[in-house]
């Protein structure tokens, strides 16, 4: 643990929290694509299955917060396709999600480092974690694209995904300091994370355009 990281996990869940709070205060979902909150639900569940192989052992820091990742994309998911299944934009949020997870599902296959307890059953483990990986990278695309088609963009849609980058940035600082005292060596979440910074680079200028012009943030079609 390092202040970096811990930085970028607070910034994580208030993204998250930030969306929650905007479908319950606003009683609707209108601008949040559901194909990427299901997808973060994908990376989440695929992820952290350690919590039923390794509960506690490492870290129970690391172990709530895997539970509250769950639990929250889980909850969003919940309220959009049951409550406030009346306001979501379905005509917009049209990406086939498809095109995204099989893709990252055989990347994953194929580029999954050998686990030191080489079984089939940590080989399955590394290959969801790698999968996990790779789908995070792009996972905010539908979001991106909804928001590009609708154009005008809600102040707490775009502080979600401003939070989102945060939380890759400073992540991309707790990799560098990794690497420098402890070592480290992670190339797969390295790439991932450049592939998912990319994605946000469009809308972070629009948006700080719009900060610096004070004026609201509308996205080109």
């Amino acid at each position: 643990m390092n202040p970096f990281r811990l930085i970028g996990d607070m910034l994580h869940l208030i993204s998250i929290l930030l969306l929650l709070f905007k479908i319950k205060s606003d009683r609707s979902c209108a601008g949040i694509s559901l194909k990427t909150q299901i997808l973060f639900c994908v990376v989440f569940s695929t992820r952290y299955l350690d919590l039923f192989t390794s509960f506690i052992i490492i870290s129970i820091y690391n172990t709530i917060m895997k539970v509250i990742y769950i639990y929250l994309s889980y909850s969003i998911v919940y309220y959009m396709m049951t409550k406030y299944k009346f306001t979501y934009d379905n005509e917009h949020d049209s990406f086939k999600i498809h095109y995204l997870i099989i893709p990252t599902a055989l990347l994953a296959i194929l580029t999954y480092e050998t686990p030191h307890e080489n079984t089939y059953f940590n080989i399955f483990l590394e290959i969801l974690w790698t999968f996990s990986v790779y789908l995070e990278s792009v996972a905010i695309l539908p979001q991106l694209i909804l928001l590009q088609r609708t154009g005008e963009v809600e102040a707490m849609t775009s502080n979600y995904i401003i939070c989102l980058g945060g939380y890759r940035f400073f992540y991309f600082l707790n990799w560098i300091y990794r690497i420098i005292y402890e070592d480290w060596t992670g190339k797969i979440v390295m790439l991932a994370g450049i592939v998912q910074t990319l994605l946000y680079c469009d809308f972070f200028y629009y948006y700080f355009q719009s900060k610096w012009y004070g004026s609201k943030l509308v996205l080109p079609h």
